[in-house]
Order: structure tokens, then C-alpha cells, then sequence
């Protein structure tokens, strides 16, 4: 968490760019003469497109900025006219977060437009935003879009020198089979159920329990992801609180140093968001606690029952993973696994091209299709290796698939380097290892737990040449290989075997 690696310190960039978007959407507000409940509209609406804009390339990014108003505009309008009218409200709601989340099947585009619009109908309730307050809520939002896109595609385009890693593709599937049809139904039922528990806990700041279901469902993909997100997200809900405690409430809304811990919050969003989604969330509930001080109704109680209603989201949460059309932690990991080998394979086979003198073959696509899926390999895997998991053996066996896929992703790394050097001509030996490697992926990916043959054997330690660095890598990826054939085999119900 604190010594966690930023290449290139796009991160710590990205965090004060994000810092300066939110603040510079909050003061354009503020000098328009627009209201408090106006401004913070605003400088969530500048957090969530900066947040949630993760198109790959920086053209579909501002596209996808340019449309958030289309999501929002009439999610907020709905919201605000709907405010008094609790049944028609509830049921609005639940539609957008089913519309919300059936959009990721879209890509980065659908989700952050699902995302924008889900927090539109959020704020209002969160600000008590009434229908006479619509056209400088509109307007807030158009300044704080207008803000932020400046300060993103033209003060500092980060995205323009440091293209973002494109983020692999969504796992296949049709009807209730596709993920993200299941997790709509999820996410519905979960924010349906903690709706109607925290109005129980609280008529005026139910919305959190739903927020909290919501959010846990974003960016997972299994039964085990999404239970350790709720863990993670009421830990930080919990350490947030205390915060808020010893911060928030002494401050009691001071406007200058309430400004700088928001924004030193925004920072930390961001910051650590891709690191730790509890300390994110730390900052999350610090920040909300600092924006009750301004709007004066912030006291300790509020922030008990606070917790209360993340705690009630959570359970939520977990039950609709377990109950509602469950995408098993086993289904996701054998899929990413598989999906990450035939990378593996497809690197190795481009490199060899490449050695073997094809002008057209490139094999660093690949490799760098290989790192995201390693991290999205490790996100499956997280719920194992989590401290509190009570399954050792099955730690044990996911902490070596990521170690033995790590030392793959080396060995990549390092045939690329190798088939980039003019001087690294062809061998014949080349071909053969290659093939082995191709033996190796084939034979784990056909759920084998044995390599027979010369298949499984380790190439001879090349002799000196030009080709011997290649020869090198290959050996060191043929031996990764065939070492995950244990923990990926060896027992059938573990949550790793990989099936035709």
C-alpha cells in the first residue's frame, strides 16, 4: 500500500491533475454565483468523469466525456421530480441501476456513462436537491464537464504521452450467460433489498446502503471478487468513520480548511484507488463527512448510521452474489488462466516469427496484452490469497499460479527484448523450444496434469551464439509451464482446474 510501484508516476499525476479538474469545476462554479447544493454537484460530477473515463485511446475518452450529459441530465431530472413521491422514486432508481450495469457490456464507454448516471439520481438524494434547483444543477454540471475536460485534453494530457493499458476484453457469453447480464440482476437485487432495509435504518440517508451495493459490484467479476470488495469497502467505511470523528466534526464546516482536506481526499481517491479500494474508500468517507460539515448537518450520529447503511449494502451485496444467478470465483479464474496461456503462446510464436526473420511479425502487442491479463488474473485470484480466506491449500496453490504467470510474463519480457535486436538471427533450436512451448500452453489448457513425452522435457542448456538469450527465455518459460501443471491439476475441485 505505501511502496506499491508508479511507473512513470502517472498515478501521482493523474491524482493531482484529478485535484485540479474538481477544484477548478467547484470555483467556475462558485464565481457563476451558483448555490453551495450547486458547487458540490459540480465537483462530483468533474471526480466521476475524471474517475470513470478510462477509454483507451484519448479521442473515444473525450467522446465519452462529451456524453455524460446525455446519461445524466435526465437521470437528474428524474430524481429531482420524483423526490417527494417515495414509491415512484424507489422504483426509478432500481431501473437505473439495472440500466447502470447492463451498460458495461459496452465497454469503458457503457460503463462510465452507467456509472454517471446512477450517481446523477445519488446526488440528489444525497443534497435533497429539489426540482426548482434543476437549471443550476444543469448548469454546474455542464461548467464542471467543461472544467475538467479542459484541464484533461488540453492543460495536461497526460493520456496523450502515456497511453493508458487497454483493458482486455470482456469474458464471452450470451443471454444469462454473459457476466454483465448476471451482475445487472445482481446488482438490482442487492440495491433493491438494501433500499428498503436502510429506509428501515433511516428515512432521509438510505441512499448510502444502496450506494454501497452498487459500488461493490463495479469492476468485479466473480462470487469471491465481489465479497472481498464488500469486506474491503465496509473496512474502509469503518476507518473513514473515525476519521471523520477526529477530522470532520472539529472542523464543523470551516470553509478554507475544509476545502484543502477535500481536495488532499480527491487526491487520495485517485491515488489509491488502482492500490487499495480500502483506503479509497477511506478517503471517500472523510470527503462525504467534510461535505455534511459544509452543509451543516454533519454530527457523529450521521456517521454511525453511515456505517450502518454501508454495512447493510454489504450484506446485500454478498447475498446476491451467493443467491441471484452466481458467476463462481472457479468459472473466472479458469477463464482469465486460460486466456493469459494463450497470450503466453501467442507472444512466443511472434517472437519466434520474428527471429526467424518475418519483417511483419511483432510479438510486444502481445506481451502487453499479457501484463493487463496477469492483472486481471490476479484480481480473480484475490479472493484465495486473501489474509482472511480459511482455504490454505487453496492460497497456497493460487499464490504459485501467480508467481509461476509472473515468471512467464519475465520470460516474455525478456524473448521480446531479444527478437528486437537486429543482430539475433535464426537457430533451428528456436523453432523446436517454441514448439514445446506451444506443447506446454496446449497441454494446460486441455486441462492435462501431465506433460508426457518430449513435450515436458526441459531443452538442453543452449550452447554460446546469438541465439542463446532466446534459448535462455524459452527454457525459463518452458519450465514455468510445466510447473503450473501441478497447482492447476492436481486436484479437480480445486477453483483452478482448467477445463476444455
Amino acid at each position: 500500500m505505501f511502496v506499491a510501484p508508479d511507473p512513470g508516476r502517472l498515478r501521482l499525476r493523474t491524482s493531482v491533475r484529478a485535484v485540479i479538474g474538481v477544484g477548478a469545476a467547484v470555483a467556475l462554479a462558485e464565481l457563476c454565483g451558483l448555490s453551495l447544493t450547486a458547487s458540490i454537484t459540480g465537483g462530483l460530477a468533474a471526480l466521476l468523469a475524471l474517475f470513470t473515463v478510462t477509454d483507451p485511446t484519448v479521442r473515444r475518452q473525450a467522446v465519452t466525456t462529451a456524453l455524460l450529459p446525455a446519461a445524466g441530465f435526465p437521470v437528474l431530472a428524474l430524481a429531482t421530480a420524483l423526490h417527494g413521491v417515495t414509491p415512484l422514486r424507489d422504483a426509478a432508481f432500481v431501473l437505473v441501476v439495472f440500466c447502470g450495469v447492463y451498460a458495461r457490456r459496452w465497454g469503458p464507454r457503457g460503463h462510465a456513462l452507467g456509472i454517471f448516471a446512477f450517481m446523477n439520481f445519488f446526488v440528489t438524494q444525497f443534497l435533497h436537491a429539489l426540482p426548482a434547483q434543476l437549471p443550476e444543477l444543469y448548469a454546474a454540471v455542464g461548467l464542471a464537464l467543461a472544467a475538467s475536460a479542459a484541464v484533461r485534453f488540453l492543460l495536461w494530457p497526460i493520456e496523450r504521452r502515456t497511453p493508458p493499458p487497454a483493458a482486455p476484453a470482456p469474458l464471452p457469453g450470451r443471454g444469462l450467460a454473459r457476466h454483465t447480464t448476471r451482475q445487472a440482476f445482481q446488482a438490482t437485487a442487492a440495491c433493491a433489498v438494501a433500499l428498503a432495509v436502510g429506509q428501515v435504518l433511516s428515512e432521509d440517508r438510505w441512499y448510502w446502503a444502496v450506494g454501497t451495493a452498487w459500488w461493490i459490484f463495479v469492476n468485479t467479476a466473480s462470487r469471491g471478487e465481489t465479497l472481498v470488495r464488500g469486506f474491503r469497502r465496509v473496512l474502509g467505511t469503518v476507518v473513514g468513520v473515525a476519521a471523520g470523528v477526529l477530522i470532520a466534526i472539529p472542523l464543523d464546516g470551516a470553509p478554507l480548511p475544509t476545502a484543502l482536506l477535500v481536495a488532499a481526499c480527491v487526491f487520495g481517491i485517485f491515488y489509491t484507488a488502482a492500490v487499495s479500494y480500502s483506503w479509497m474508500i477511506l478517503a471517500v468517507t472523510l470527503m462525504a463527512g467534510l461535505l455534511y460539515g459544509l452543509l451543516g448537518v454533519l454530527d457523529p450520529g450521521l456517521l454511525v448510521l453511515r456505517l450502518e447503511e454501508t454495512a447493510v449494502g454489504a450484506v446485500c451485496a454478498a447475498l446476491a452474489v451467493v443467491l441471484v444467478l452466481p458467476v463462481t470465483t472457479h468459472a473466472t479464474n479458469d477463464a482469465w488462466i486460460q486466456r493469459a496461456l494463450h497470450c503466453v503462446h501467442a507472444a512466443t510464436a511472434q517472437a519466434a516469427a520474428r527471429l526467424a526473420g518475418s519483417a511483419t511479425a511483432d510479438p510486444a502487442p502481445h506481451a502487453a496484452e499479457l501484463e493487463t491479463l496477469l492483472a486481471r488474473v490476479r484480481t480473480a485470484l484475490a479472493p484465495l490469497v486473501h489474509p482472511l480466506s480459511p482455504f490454505r491449500a487453496r492460497k497456497a496453490r493460487a499464490g504459485q499460479v501467480i508467481a509461476l504467470l509472473d515468471d512467464c510474463a519475465r520470460e516474455v519480457r525478456g524473448l521480446v527484448a531479444v527478437a528486437a535486436d537486429p543482430d539475433a538471427g535464426h537457430d533451428a533450436r528456436l523453432a523446436a523450444a517454441c514448439w514445446r512451448v506451444e506443447a506446454a500452453v496446449q497441454a494446460l489448457t486441455a486441462g492435462e496434469r501431465e506433460l508426457e513425452g518430449p513435450r515436458a522435457a526441459h531443452p538442453a542448456a543452449p550452447p554460446a551464439g546469438t541465439a542463446e538469450p532466446a534459448l535462455a527465455h524459452l527454457q525459463g518459460l518452458e519450465r514455468a509451464l510445466t510447473q503450473l501443471a501441478t497447482p492447476l491439476g492436481t486436484d479437480p475441485k480445486a477453483p483452478f482446474v482448467i477445463s476444455a
